[in-house]
């Protein structure tokens, strides 16, 4: 990629200019620095490719991407929750702590590596070697439900309903602060943080990267400080419910990522949290062959119940 420097980037670090130019990370943009795939002007002379270069008006910057080792999910014996099973799909619940499917940093011990060894080959291909069967995802640090296609004809009809948003997706969540309406909708795009990158954000409508996001909520309890909550997804973008609970506000307790500091609550039961506080609850959607309308539920983790259990005994 090769980009040059104009009038309102002048002055701006190396590294800082290259993170937003190519939209890596700040951290990749220094490896590749490091590593002598960052050009300045004909020249990847260490001197003058220091991450603290400021870059001039009309510099002209190569960033070569890293090179893309392609790896292949492999079949591991892992526990699964299984919630239902056919010759088409299959509902697992998914406990907090598991990735979905390899990627970086992450080649094994995820859903995926699961699913091989149980299904034996029974994958939709569509996710390719790395994503088979994966129609949606739930983060890392988030229990609860998803349905993984067995076949490339659930695979497009799932994600067809997906995609129109037939597939119901229910969470339960803890989040910090009270409502003044007992429901509501956050309708905010959603897109790349501008800054760091390994985040989400709230963008402004029309920024670059910023795709249209819609969340339903309806408070169960009330805590005072604290809300037990019911959120249905209209649309799945990253982060979608911790981003939008975040900006208004009310971020999932339990989230060191969007949280902005752990609250008295989360500090005096800290041994219960397993990353934020948001479970994949309720799953409906329509069997890619029968056609038939099916509801599919998880119970909350443990952790969940006690900490409902800890703030019903403080009413």
């Amino acid at each position: 990629m090769t980009f040059t420097v104009n009038k309102e980037d002048v002055g701006a670090r190396l590294d800082a200019y290259l993170a937003k130019a190519t939209g890596e990370s700040r951290s990749a943009v220094v490896r590749a620095i490091d590593e002598g795939r960052v050009e300045i002007n004909g020249s990847s002379d260490s001197k003058i490719t220091d991450k603290k270069y400021k870059v001039a008006l009309g510099d002209v910057i190569v960033f070569t991407e890293e090179e893309v080792v392609e790896y292949e999910a492999v079949a591991e014996d892992i526990p699964l929750d299984i919630i239902y099973e056919d010759d088409d799909i299959i509902v697992i619940n998914k406990p907090s702590g598991m990735v979905v499917h390899p990627a970086a940093g992450n080649f094994s011990g995820t859903l995926v590596n699961a699913l091989l060894h149980h299904c034996r080959g029974s994958l939709s291909g569509i996710g390719g070697v790395m994503r088979p069967g994966i129609v949606h995802r739930i983060d890392k640090d988030t229990s609860g439900l998803l349905v993984v296609a067995k076949n490339d004809f659930s695979h497009r009809a799932l994600s067809e309903e997906l995609e129109h948003h037939g597939i119901v997706r229910e969470y339960h969540a803890l989040v910090n602060g009270g409502f003044k309406s007992e429901t509501g909708t956050v309708n905010m795009p959603i897109g790349r943080h501008p800054v760091d990158r390994k985040k989400m954000a709230v963008l402004p409508l029309g920024a670059a990267g910023a795709k249209s996001a819609i969340t339903h909520y309806e408070v169960i309890s009330s805590y005072g400080r604290i809300t037990y909550l019911k959120l249905i997804l209209e649309t799945g973008r990253t982060h979608q419910i911790r981003v939008h609970m975040s900006h208004t506000g009310h971020p999932l307790l339990g989230d060191t990522v969007y949280g902005g500091g752990r609250s008295q609550f989360e500090k005096a039961h800290a041994k219960l949290f397993f990353g934020q506080a948001l479970h994949a609850k309720r799953l409906t959607l329509t069997h890619p062959r029968t056609k038939e309308r099916m509801t599919f539920e998880s119970p909350l983790p443990n952790e969940f119940e006690k900490l409902l259990e800890i703030l019903n005994s403080l009413e």
